[in-house]
């Protein structure tokens, strides 16, 4: 005779909404509830979870859909639950569950579609939803190293203003002659970028870039001469 499952127990962590402090409860996940439930006694007013009161009561019915002896539910719990790498934020009802802790019932189920090993009694989360904690995480990850890049930029935008506001003191005369003879070579198109054939600039050294990066040679690598190709005649004159 085969035994068939449809529940399993689980330790999971949970906490109250924004409060950095938990409890590690043993949880009964069971694919014949259509909800989930809390321990009203044994959780919920023993560690001060807050109460949210239902805008409609919840009658209980039992599995040969009599209705439960206890009284309707009447209030329910928001909390953050945690499963080995899974995060999530959960509603549950409270009720009286005798010596049980939680119930965590279909809809968990449903929104995680979870690789359950019935015969070893292992839960493994692995389609999270985009408000699970895990993709909250991640998306933060991105975030921050978007506002990096951003930084980034932002430095650079401000070292390349303070290069292109720089005084060249002491060489004022010889950059006004660069400049006079820039505008009689260069068309009058391209005079808005007269920096670029300055010989001034090009005597600077560049401004630092995002894409900069360092080249880290090989300690047995050794600098070696190589030969100067020449160029033809007409390719000389062109350069």
């Amino acid at each position: 005779m085969f035994k068939i499952l449809r529940e399993i127990w689980l330790n999971i962590g949970v906490e109250k909404v924004n409060m950095p402090k938990g409890i590690t409860v043993k949880v009964l996940l069971d694919s014949g509830t259509t909800r989930m439930f809390m321990n009203k006694k044994k959780i919920a007013a023993k560690y001060r979870f807050r109460l949210q009161k239902l805008e409609r009561l919840v009658v209980v019915r039992n599995v040969d859909s009599i209705n439960n002896s206890a009284r309707a539910i009447m209030h329910q719990v928001e909390v953050n639950m945690y499963y080995k790498n899974h995060v999530e934020r959960i509603q549950m009802d409270v009720c009286d569950l005798g010596k049980t802790d939680i119930i965590l019932g279909i809809p968990l189920l449903q929104a995680h579609n979870p690789e359950i090993n019935w015969k070893k009694e292992e839960v493994k989360i692995m389609r999270c939803l985009p408000l699970c904690g895990r993709n909250t995480k991640l998306k933060g990850e991105k975030e921050a190293r978007k506002r990096k890049r951003v930084a980034t930029l932002e430095e650079e935008k401000i070292v390349r203003w303070a290069v292109d506001n720089k005084k060249d003191w002491g060489r004022e005369e010889e950059v006004e002659v660069d400049y006079r003879k820039i505008e009689e070579m260069v068309s009058w198109k391209f005079l808005k970028w007269k920096k670029v054939f300055g010989k001034v600039e090009s005597e600077r050294m560049p401004t630092r870039k995002v894409w900069d990066h360092a080249i880290d040679l090989k300690e047995m690598f050794k600098p070696q001469k190589e030969r100067i190709y020449p160029l033809f005649k007409n390719k000389r004159k062109k350069v």
